[in-house]
């Protein structure tokens, strides 16, 4: 699909490889959140300290990434990617060996410190190759592709099980194949400047709040939808499996409106695009409680609603790619990650006490609600001069 458009061989071997290289990495994050949380129940680990040491790496994220474009103009772009693939294949290993769980601590920041390195730093190395007339259509590829590698994480873990050494090895592993399309397209990897002073991550959240409020609206959508779905279907009266099944839609609609709504973005506003996603998730979640009554009309809106939702992150990235360049590039990507990693810790607290307000619909108005805010917001900024 992208030799239609302007883009070199060079920029197309880079997309390719910054691509392979975070797909991999998301097989090897989403294998190991179930994992690891499941390791330490095994190992005895309260529920607050599971989610305490979870919680961790959300807040690595927040507090690595704002550094990153200063270490990538210091280091440059396959360097920084490779020693993060390193220090995750590294910290995957010594999960397995080091015993007190105390030490999962330290071990869980440097993992969540790889991670915000690999997306910050390959997104944007995707958004900087892309060319600008399908900047969206390769977004929607990058999403899909991320889609489809979050899926396979817990297929690996349900087939590994728990107690052998194979699931953190094969981790590791995805690590280190990980590397190989990076060094092969190394040589394409775009260069960053010294970020100028003021011009740090909390400048671009102000300056393109469309954008990245669109990473937090999602991250909290997300995060709280996958771990809260679940509980709402058992409470309406499904049975577990059939509960677990609400994830796996939004998991499917995830995938399957990552490209379409990518090639819309090219061919209209994408601010006003960011504003239809939010209505139409408005209306979603909105109509979750009553259309819960139906199983299978059930599922099929949860893909469509979720893949809409999705869009956020697509969206909101494209038009990142296409306000700036260089290293303002790299520091409004690592305020989108830092916004998006915001939005998974406060998501699952807010729609928590939606659950406790009104027992069992309050998670899906919670989820309505902040969807609500950033249509607010995205309204009053089309307005402002």
């Amino acid at each position: 699909m992208l030799h239609q458009s302007t883009s070199t061989p060079a920029d197309r071997l880079g997309i390719a490889a910054a691509i392979g290289c975070i797909t991999l990495a998301g097989v090897s994050l989403s294998l190991s959140v179930p994992l690891l949380a499941l390791a330490m129940e095994a190992r005895g680990a309260s529920g607050s300290m599971i989610g305490a040491n979870t919680a961790l790496a959300g807040l690595a994220v927040m507090i690595v990434a704002p550094l990153l474009p200063r270490l990538a103009a210091i280091f440059g772009v396959t360097s920084l990617l490779l020693g993060a693939l390193a220090l995750g294949a590294a910290t995957s290993v010594a999960f397995y060996f080091v015993e007190p769980l105390w030490a999962w601590f330290p071990l869980r920041f440097l993992f969540g410190g790889a991670f915000a390195t690999l997306f910050v730093v390959s997104e944007f190395w995707i958004n900087a190759a892309a060319p600008p007339k399908s900047r969206g259509l390769v977004m929607g590829l990058y999403g899909t592709a991320l889609s489809v590698g979050f899926s396979a994480g817990p297929a690996i873990v349900a087939w590994t099980g728990l107690t052998s050494f194979t699931p953190y090895a094969i981790c590791a592993a995805l690590f280190a194949l990980a590397a190989f399309p990076v060094f092969a397209a190394g040589g394409s990897a775009p260069r960053i400047e010294r970020p100028e002073a003021g011009r740090g991550v909390l400048f671009f959240i102000r300056l393109a709040p469309a954008a990245t409020l669109a990473g937090f609206t999602f991250g909290a959508i997300e995060t709280g939808g996958f771990t809260f779905l679940p509980i709402y279907g058992v409470r309406i009266g499904l049975t577990p499996g059939e509960a677990t099944l609400l994830g796996s839609a939004v998991a499917i609609g995830n995938v399957l409106w990552q490209m379409p709504i990518g090639l819309l973005s090219d061919r209209m506003d994408r601010r006003l695009l960011l504003l239809l996603i939010g209505v139409l998730g408005l209306a979603g979640a909105l109509a979750i409680p009553y259309v819960s009554q139906w199983p299978i009309p059930f599922y099929v809106m949860l893909a469509l609603w979720g893949g809409a939702v999705s869009g956020l992150y697509t969206v909101g990235l494209a038009l990142i790619g296409s306000r700036f360049s260089g290293v303002d590039l790299a520091t409004a990507n690592a305020a989108f990650v830092v916004m998006y990693s915001l939005g998974m810790l406060v998501g699952p607290p807010v729609l928590g006490a939606g659950f406790d307000v009104w027992n069992p619909h309050g998670a899906p108005l919670a989820m309505a609600a902040i969807l609500l805010a950033y249509i607010v917001l995205i309204a009053r900024r089309r307005r402002a001069p």
